[in-house]
């Protein structure tokens, strides 16, 4: 099944000026799109190893372009992304891979304004167990309040005796509509 394009009629990338095939899959577009990435694609000449040791966990939503924010380059940072950008079990499976096994000292967490998060409930998991008759093993981590939210994973990370490297971990809001950062308090 192929979708309408939610962009702007007139933007490039919805008039297909990416070069897609017309009327295509979103999967196929994509396809084509790394065809373009891959001709022009220089091997940066590092391993698995983030050069900035650092890792990154952030939401997953589209609007957050993480390396271009945080002017990063390919190579320079391990990067988790998941619904809400919480700290979850499997963030702290990837952070304990990241930093036992691949170096990384720094965790930086980023949540942002207008999550999706925030409209939703643990009442979601009650309706998928209601809809396909099994309740999902995960928690949604849904919350009202963005900065406390960060907060809690900052703590999560703090906690956690899988990771040896603590002591630098920080966290911020990032605005969807002015691209800007705002640092967490992890005290308030």
């Amino acid at each position: 099944m192929t979708y309408p394009d939610p962009r702007p009629a007139g933007s490039a990338a919805a008039s297909g000026a990416s070069g897609g095939p017309s009327g295509g899959s979103v999967t196929d577009r994509l396809v084509e799109a790394n065809r373009r990435y891959a001709a022009g694609f220089r091997d940066p000449g590092t391993d698995a190893r983030p050069v900035l040791r650092v890792a990154v966990v952030a939401c997953m939503d589209a609007r957050l372009d993480l390396h271009a924010a945080l002017g990063l380059e390919l190579g320079d940072c391990h990067t988790i992304r998941n619904a809400g950008g919480v700290v979850t079990d499997d963030a702290i499976r990837s952070l304990t891979i990241s930093q036992r096994a691949l170096g990384t000292r720094s965790v930086i967490l980023i949540h942002h304004t207008g999550c999706g998060l925030e409209n939703l409930t643990e009442d979601f998991r009650h309706e998928l167990e209601d809809e396909v008759g099994q309740r999902p093993p995960w928690a949604v981590e849904a919350f009202r309040d963005v900065d406390q939210d960060v907060r809690q994973s900052m703590q999560r990370v703090r906690t956690s005796p899988f990771l040896p490297h603590r002591d630098d971990v920080r966290g911020f809001v990032f605005d969807v509509h002015t691209g800007l950062l705002r640092e967490i308090d992890p005290d308030s």
